[in-house]
């Protein structure tokens, strides 16, 4: 039982964690947003949430709550997809909300100081005025924290170009669960000395350390961009486009792919049209840039002949700043306007990229195939899409029957493929079961075992990334958002 393995947060604990941050910055009512993140309907409430300021008070936090046995949940902004962010087992919500200080823009070295609860887009529009740039592009940009980033290796638009979180990381501080305070990297392009324990934080969704400081790398800001958007009579041939423009060794910095219905999700959220969307099956929303305006005029022209050989009947360019902030922002409101429509499970496939004809034939297959309806859209550059299935008209039974039978045809066809079954949103909780797809029990074992060497008392973000690694039921401890009054 969950009781066996954690002890409760008490009064005494409570006290003693406003001690180390502050009466006010410690609550126990009305902590209900901090029981969800943007995962499905779940809601684990946790029994306390602390607000720490600085990593001497995460620390304290997390030398007492390995004393006491408290599982503790680390929080940035709770944009999680897979669930990382939610206390599955009560416990302390440890938000980083307000660590929210960019300490240093490096114009010199080219890197950027930050602290984990600083806005994503915050900090590129901070480097920006310097004539900077911070490639990674999460769709939440305008929510999303840099420390959540950090945890799931976020991705986004422009990773086809330009990298995803892992690339762009290149030192931290981390709060250990025992309480230690480790720094790693530096603002060093090479640097071989020992393990590389940065790019092993990245990426471990907040079970191996919490991050309290970050050092990111920056580049010069490209000065052009050139956007497009293309309609298919098929969701295959937009596919193969993006092989061929590939194939014509042109490298967007972005591509992304939106079938019909995400699209017309879309354009009712917004209550605008994306051009030329009328009675097409998919778009392609492709973008490049650079420093030379000519080259990158160049590029977006040989993209639309690409489109247009592979079946698309026209193009349309941004000729300005606003038409493409315009296209960008219907874009970035597709995932909103999906999950509006029903109940869903997001899935986040990725394949290599020439098995993206295939994987789109997968998708629909696998739809039709358990009566459940998908819609698609993503990073079809970098061969992510995200599969949203739907519960729409179904019974609670039906949901219950059809959807786990789906999702595993779903990720053995893209495991057949050479994929894997998440390609930016993470492990987190909902997909550690089917983690054994991925991974055989050795490797798995593995994994354990570096749990177990940072985390020996098994506090840190429990039920997370390992199969069924503290045993939760989901039954046991899952309730429904609409039991507290409201979504996310």
């Amino acid at each position: 039982m969950i009781s066996d393995m954690f002890e409760k947060v008490t009064e005494d604990v409570v006290a003693r964690l406003r001690a180390i941050v502050g009466a006010e910055h410690v609550a126990v009512a009305d902590i209900e947003k901090y029981g969800h993140d943007e995962t499905e309907d779940f809601w684990f409430p946790p029994e306390a949430v602390v607000r720490p300021r600085t990593a001497a008070e995460v620390s304290q936090v997390m030398r007492l709550a390995t004393e006491r046995r408290i599982p503790v949940t680390p929080q940035a902004a709770r944009t999680s997809l897979s669930g990382g962010a939610l206390p599955v087992h009560g416990g302390i919500a440890l938000s980083v909300e307000r660590m929210n200080r960019i300490l240093e823009v490096d114009a010199e070295n080219l890197f950027v100081v930050t602290e984990p609860g600083v806005i994503t887009q915050v900090l590129q529009e901070e480097v920006e005025k310097r004539g900077l740039f911070y490639g990674p592009d999460p769709a939440s940009r305008g929510s999303c924290m840099i420390g959540g980033n950090i945890a799931h290796n976020a991705g986004g638009p422009r990773a086809l170009k330009y990298g995803v979180t892992k690339d762009w990381v290149y030192g931290l501080q981390v709060v250990l669960p025992g309480g230690d305070v480790i720094r790693t990297g530096g603002k060093l392009l090479k640097n071989v000395t020992g393990y590389n324990l940065t790019q092993l934080i990245v990426g471990s969704e907040g079970t191996l350390g919490i991050v309290t400081e970050a050092i990111l790398k920056l580049i010069p800001k490209p000065r052009f961009n050139k956007t497009m958007l293309a309609p298919f009579g098929s969701v295959v041939a937009a596919a193969t486009a993006v092989t061929r423009i590939f194939q014509a060794q042109i490298i967007p910095c972005a591509c992304e792919y939106m079938e019909r219905s995400a699209v017309e999700a879309a354009e009712r959220r917004k209550g605008q049209q994306f051009p030329g969307s009328a009675g097409a099956a998919a778009m392609l929303l492709v973008e490049v840039d650079g420093n030379d305006e000519g080259l990158c005029e160049k590029d977006i022209e040989r993209i639309a002949e690409i489109c247009m050989e592979c079946g698309a009947p026209d193009v349309f360019l941004a000729t300005d700043e606003e038409k493409r902030a315009s296209i960008w922002a219907m874009r970035r409101s597709i995932g909103e306007a999906v999950k509006a429509l029903s109940a869903y499970r997001e899935e986040d496939t990725v394949v290599p990229r020439v098995k993206l004809p295939a994987l789109i034939e997968a998708i629909h297959d696998v739809s039709k195939r358990h009566g459940i309806q998908a819609i698609s859209y993503g990073h079809i550059g970098d061969g992510n899409i995200h599969v949203n299935l739907l519960r729409m008209g179904l019974s609670d039974d039906e949901w219950a029957r059809k959807l786990d039978p789906a999702v595993k045809e779903l990720f053995e066809r893209t495991l057949a493929l050479g994929g894997q079954i998440t390609g930016e949103h993470g492990v987190g909780f909902v997909q550690r079961n089917y983690l054994k797809m991925a991974y055989p029990p050795h490797q798995i074992e593995l994994m354990r075992q570096l749990k177990r060497v940072f985390d020996p008392a098994g506090i840190l973000n429990p039920g997370k990334v390992l199969p069924d690694e503290a045993g939760v039921s989901i039954a046991e401890r899952h309730r429904h958002r609409a039991t507290v009054g409201g979504g996310a």
